[in-house]
């Protein structure tokens, strides 16, 4: 390009070409005979006013004979010899005076015989110029100067030539002449030149040169930041190069263009954020600091399981009658056991020392070993800690003399970690051995119907169900999950009549059991999907009643605000108080967010989804929560990029 604009400069001080094409009539004349020599004596006069370059020519050489390889097609016929070699008769002496193989009538004859063309070449010495230079310097002047007609009509020329290789799939001589179009193409036709890199870039692709697809795309998008194509191939390249975070903005951008419409773009988006997700949650999970939930948490959890022996009160006779003292010290125990020291704990909703109490036990061997490792394993499951948690169900599933209700019981949460773990043949084959080992154990068909329908089992989730009610009628628990299964079931295949039973089935739980907050939840949620939103409010309303400590509640009920009246101060107040009552329920942090980011506020956003990443209780909880944390972060450079922002609430 250096060339180009000095043979720019150089032009408008010299006579213009036009005045050295000899007339039509004139052509016609002499066409038969050699041009006498007063016709190029201004070619002579203009050589003897140019001084030659104080710099070395050699130097040009090099570019020069680049650019005869590039433009060698120009001077040769069909038949693949040069014509210079071609036999110099009738039409053809006129170029065989000048060596270049064109017409004296034409542009590339004007342009050798100007000021411009002698000029370039008046630096080498005359051993150093034959005619092939001639000929090298006439087609370049051709392509570059004004006498060779439009440049920009030469580069879509040059794209229409690469486009017909492209589409033959002759992706190298498409991309030479793209390139060919972009060295034609004036710098200031921004959109055109976008256009042929990323067209190049195209030809990249095929051949799988990622870096350069990146590079090609790049230069398009800064001539055109909004350019759709070159932004996705270019996210495509970072793809295949693993620049993950580049690849997500790029494709943020995209699917705010395209307004969320395209399928392609939103599956790369959403592949994209899950690895990414994934990658910095197994780092993160695996440096956490261990962190106990919230006392309303911990009370849920265990009130999920009937026949677990750790538990259930502490019986008669392993504690004494004594008060606590005023220290708040845990009431004595008649036997000097870790365990029984760890149940009373529990008892005081003092969950912090429990963990070390059961370690005391274990080390001595004491006569509560196996439900000392129990209690552990549970404890370290809801801290979030699930491998120091598995060493623990293992030895107790191993202890053959053991309480079979203690291993089911570890099986069951052996089973459920593996599926947290996304790992649901393990999960499956836990539980169903804890089926074989206790079989009228009703916790194991309870979790294990859960299982169910988070495989999308859900007739074998209502089996489940069914065997869990028929061993424990007064199961509230499982009789509501059962009804919010079949519920599922009827909404997925749209059938009305089943639908209408479901719901039925939901107030005739609630009837029977009026105490039990979860069938309310659940039913609520029915509510909700049916449109039917006064009275799924009654239902939330009657959960908080009955568990008012319960922050999961007022999140849920705050989304009802949203959906239903679109009321976003109401349901951030819901939300707020949940976090208020219960500051550890990253259920809280993750909503707020979510529905930061709807209203445009990226930075509030990004902060309560860090908040809930440190509170997830598993790997899998925390990979969700940094993918929705990645998505804001990408919208948030994307607007500082270009300026492009997604519709907000």
């Amino acid at each position: 390009m250096g060339t180009t604009q000095a043979a720019g400069r150089e032009k408008d001080k010299l006579p213009a070409p036009r005045s050295h094409v000899p007339a039509a009539g004139a052509a016609a004349r002499d066409r038969d005979k050699p041009p006498s020599p007063r016709s190029q004596a201004p070619a002579a006069a203009a050589v003897a006013q140019v001084k030659p370059p104080t710099h070395n020519p050699l130097r040009l050489w090099p570019a020069l004979a680049k650019l005869a390889r590039v433009l060698g097609a120009y001077s040769r016929p069909e038949g693949g010899k040069p014509r210079s070699h071609m036999p110099v008769t009738g039409q053809r002496r006129n170029s065989w005076v000048l060596g270049t193989g064109v017409s004296s009538s034409s542009p590339a004859h004007a342009a050798c015989c100007s000021g411009l063309g002698l000029t370039l070449l008046a630096g080498f010495p005359s051993h150093l110029r034959p005619r092939a230079s001639l000929n090298i310097m006439a087609h370049l002047l051709v392509l570059l100067g004004p006498a060779g007609g439009n440049s920009l009509d030469r580069a879509q020329a040059a794209k229409n030539k690469g486009n017909k290789y492209f589409k033959a799939g002759k992706y190298e001589q498409a991309i030479h002449c793209y390139t060919e179009a972009i060295s034609l193409c004036p710098t200031e036709k921004n959109v055109d030149l976008s256009t042929f890199y990323q067209n190049r870039a195209a030809a990249f692709e095929q051949l799988q040169k990622w870096k350069e697809v990146a590079q090609d795309c790049t230069k398009a998008v800064e001539l055109n930041p909004k350019y759709v194509k070159a932004l996705f191939r270019r996210a495509k390249a970072h793809e295949k190069l693993d620049n993950k975070k580049e690849c997500l903005e790029d494709v943020t951008a995209v699917c705010i263009l395209e307004g969320f419409q395209n399928q392609q773009s939103m599956l790369l988006a959403d592949k994209v954020l899950k690895l990414l997700g994934k990658e910095k949650a197994k780092e993160k999970y695996k440096n956490r600091e261990p962190l106990m939930p919230s006392p309303q948490f911990i009370k849920s959890y265990f009130s999920s399981f009937t026949d677990d022996i750790i538990s259930q009160p502490m019986l008669k006779g392993e504690k004494s009658d004594e008060d606590k003292d005023k220290e708040g010290e845990v009431l004595e125990v008649k036997e000097n056991s870790g365990y029984l020291k760890a149940k009373q704990y529990m008892e005081e909703e003092n969950y912090d020392k429990i963990i070390s109490e059961c370690s005391k036990e274990i080390d001595a061997q004491g006569k509560y070993m196996a439900e000392a490792l129990l209690l552990r394993a549970t404890f370290y499951l809801l801290i979030g800690n699930a491998n120091a948690a598995k060493p623990d169900l293992d030895k107790v599933i191993s202890l053959k003399d053991a309480n079979v209700k203690l291993r089911a019981n570890a099986l069951i949460k052996r089973g459920s970690m593996y599926m947290q773990q996304q790992q649901p043949l393990l999960s499956t084959q836990d539980f169903n051995m804890a089926a074989d080992i206790d079989p009228q154990n009703a916790d194991v068909y309870h979790h294990r119907g859960q299982l169910k329908i988070l495989l999308d089992q859900v007739e074998e989730a209502v089996a489940d169900f069914d065997e869990c009610i028929r061993l424990r009628p007064e199961s509230a628990l499982a009789q509501a999950q059962k009804c919010f299964a079949l519920y599922r079931q009827a909404y997925t295949g749209n059938n009305s009549s089943q639908i209408q039973a479901a719901m039925k089935g939901f107030e005739e739980v609630i009837k029977k059991f009026p105490r039990c907050a979860e069938g309310y939840a659940l039913y609520a949620q029915a509510l909700t999907d049916q449109q039917q939103f006064g009275k799924a409010d009654e239902m939330y309303d009657k959960c908080i009643d009955l568990e008012p400590d319960n922050a999961t509640t007022y999140v849920h009920k705050g989304l009802l605000q949203l959906q239903w009246k679109q009321d976003l101060d109401r349901g951030l107040e819901l939300i707020s108080k949940a976090i208020e009552i219960d500051s550890k329920c990253d259920f809280a942090y993750e909503t707020m967010g979510t529905i930061e980011v709807q209203r445009g506020n990226m930075e509030k956003a990004i902060d309560m989804f860090n908040k809930a990443i440190n509170l997830a209780k598993s790997e899998m909880e925390m990979a969700h929560l940094y993918s929705l944390c990645d998505a804001a972060h990408a919208q948030t450079e994307v607007a500082k990029k270009y300026g492009l922002k997604p519709p907000t609430l």
